[in-house]
């Protein structure tokens, strides 16, 4: 089924097992006429393990999306399909692109997500605490003032709460929410 053009397709990667991505994603990343990757290293590494030839592969993080928004707008006023990916997972949620999203639903552009791998998704149902409600939080903040002011912030709220925390972030950081949230009687899981 070949892409509908002048649409910006959401697609979700892998958390780890490139032979989690679904067989729509392998179609729309086969045949977009751009793919925008976090990093293109990582995402060259997933497209060549599951057989893909991208037509072209372009970076496009939290430190050059403002200056790459305007240009990928224009390809897609001209027709052309434009894939977004993360480095792992469905992005937006903790990665850039939704200013993307927004401009290109302000100008009236078509945007499409692709289900797929969802890191907060896939965390909340192996916990084994109650789904509903949650909100997640994205990353945690890298210094201890920062962490703290954010369970603070969140220690009343119903639910349960989802953050990631990097692999290359310190492990210290992960005890720290269970002293704000255990004084609410919330529920709490991590590795």
């Amino acid at each position: 089924m070949p892409l509908n053009a002048n649409r910006l397709w959401i697609v979700a990667t892998p958390l780890g097992n490139p032979g989690d991505l679904s067989p729509r994603a392998r179609e729309i990343l086969s045949g977009a006429d751009l793919v925008l990757a976090e990093d293109t290293r990582r995402t060259a590494r997933l497209l060549r393990e599951c057989g893909i030839e991208a037509r072209r592969l372009l970076s496009f993080h939290d430190h050059n999306e403002n200056e790459r928004q305007e240009g990928v707008l224009r390809l897609l006023r001209e027709g052309q399909s434009v894939a977004l990916v993360s480095d792992a997972g469905t992005p937006l949620l903790a990665d850039p692109g939704y200013r993307l999203v927004r401009a290109c639903r302000k100008e009236g552009l078509a945007v499409s997500p692709m289900p797929g791998p969802s890191a907060p998704v896939t965390a909340l149902s192996a916990a084994g605490i109650p789904p509903l409600p949650h909100s997640f939080l994205g990353f945690l903040p890298r210094d201890a003032a920062g962490r703290d002011a954010l369970f603070s912030a969140f220690a009343h709220v119903p639910g349960a709460l989802i953050f990631l925390n990097a692999k290359t972030a310190s492990k210290k950081a992960l005890p720290r929410p269970r002293a704000f949230l255990a004084r609410a009687n919330l529920p709490c899981a991590g590795n």
